[in-house]
């Protein structure tokens, strides 16, 4: 069976299509800048990556080339064979604890959410609509990055405020990146060979949120209301005390949507660094002695590693791995010797030999990277959230 995962930013569009149950990818392509005027797109296809500059004016056109490519490709020779389309949907609050067949209800409530996720919430439906009308006779279905996060107990995913604002405004924690956290978890389960798996998940990369799973559901996770808290990103602050917010202001000048603009897009490892979002770049500006990047990379480290100790008590010490995922925690080798090193304390220790093995452009892409007497094992896995979206589509259209 046909299956289309898709993934839409305000000014992006990422798919693959998939031979289901089999999970084939038949091909893979990632539209950008849409709605700009140096709007592009590349494919993989085969092994081969191909670009294209083409004007994409708006994700319905996206949508249009998109179908274009499966036929002319011949993943499809008919657009009735993809029977499921998977929509990445970020918010859906605490009404969806799990994915569902989209219908006029979801696209009502998704839209009602959207305070909630204004940058994304809108930007996932126009995408939903323009596939739906492009692919008819699919059955469309959401996956929410908010639902694997809907099994935390109330007293994690409360604030200390008043208990209206939770009852009336819904303001409490929701969490995010919960289709990897949820992949990482299904797999740690099969590895382990227990559903009822006890685990700390470091999804690290542009953007980044630590998971507690304990006996396999999500219990605790350091992104909130919004996708901005938990630990330094490539360009969110993560954790700020609030009060910093209006001193910033009054001392600026500056509008509460232009500080907001800062802290989530000029903050993190480039607000410290004076450079640099992407680790890559703070790791060269390590090797060339940048006091800057120096300092990023150690704030970014002990950030993680407080979380990590913190989800450690929380799980009594009842933890059956730590497992790295994403960008950065599948490829930046030192920094997963910078975190496991700083866990020394808790009995846990790297196996440097293992871990300087393993990386997604490196023959071993996963593993156990920890010593055979570590106290908690820790593991490198790549995450895939597409084809949590693929599988749960895949689910629904048979």
């Amino acid at each position: 069976m046909k299956i289309l995962s898709v993934n839409c930013g305000s000014s992006s569009l990422k798919f693959q299509a998939y031979e289901m149950p089999e999970e084939t990818v038949l091909i893979s392509g990632y539209f950008e800048k849409i709605g700009l005027e140096d709007s592009f797109y590349t494919l993989k296809l085969n092994g081969e990556k191909i670009k294209k500059v083409v004007s994409v004016k708006d994700h319905a056109v996206a949508a249009e080339i998109l179908i274009k490519e499966l036929l002319e490709n011949n993943i499809v020779s008919d657009l009735a064979e993809i029977k499921g389309v998977g929509h990445r949907l970020v918010h859906g609050g605490d009404k969806y604890a799990d994915s569902v067949v989209i219908d006029e209800d979801v696209i009502a409530t998704v839209t009602e959410l959207s305070p909630l996720a204004p940058l994304h919430n809108p930007a996932n439906l126009i995408g939903v609509k323009a596939m739906m009308k492009a692919i008819p006779n699919a059955i469309h279905t959401a996956v929410f990055d908010t639902a694997f996060h809907q099994t935390m107990p109330e007293v994690n995913y409360l604030y200390s405020v008043p208990y209206s604002w939770y009852r009336d405004y819904k303001i409490r924690k929701y969490g995010f990146h919960g289709t990897s956290h949820k992949y990482i978890t299904n797999v740690m389960q099969e590895k382990l060979g227990t559903k009822d798996v006890n685990l700390i998940i470091a999804h690290i990369g542009s953007g980044g949120s630590l998971t507690a799973v304990k006996n396999g559901k999500s219990y605790d996770t350091t992104m909130g209301f919004g996708p901005n808290a938990g630990i330094t990103m490539g360009t969110r602050c993560g954790d700020i005390d609030y009060s910093t917010i209006l001193y910033a202001m009054k001392k600026t000048g500056m509008t509460f949507e232009e500080i907001d603009s800062i802290l989530n897009k000029k903050s993190g490892l480039l607000g410290i660094s004076e450079k640099y979002s992407d680790h890559r770049d703070i790791e060269a500006g390590i090797d060339s002695g940048d006091k800057q990047c120096k300092l990023a990379d150690k704030v970014y480290i002990d950030r993680i590693v407080k979380y990590i100790s913190e989800y450690y008590v929380e799980l009594e010490g009842k933890v059956d791995a730590i497992v790295l995922t994403a960008g950065t925690g599948e490829n930046a080798r030192d920094v997963r010797k910078d975190i496991i090193d700083k866990l020394n304390c808790l009995g846990i220790y790297l196996d440097r030999d293992k871990n300087s093995k393993i990386a997604s452009f490196l023959d071993v892409k996963e593993g156990l990277i920890s010593t055979a007497d570590s106290k908690v094992p820790v593991y490198v896995i790549p995450t895939d959230e597409e084809v949590v979206i693929a599988r749960d589509a895949y689910n629904f259209a048979k």
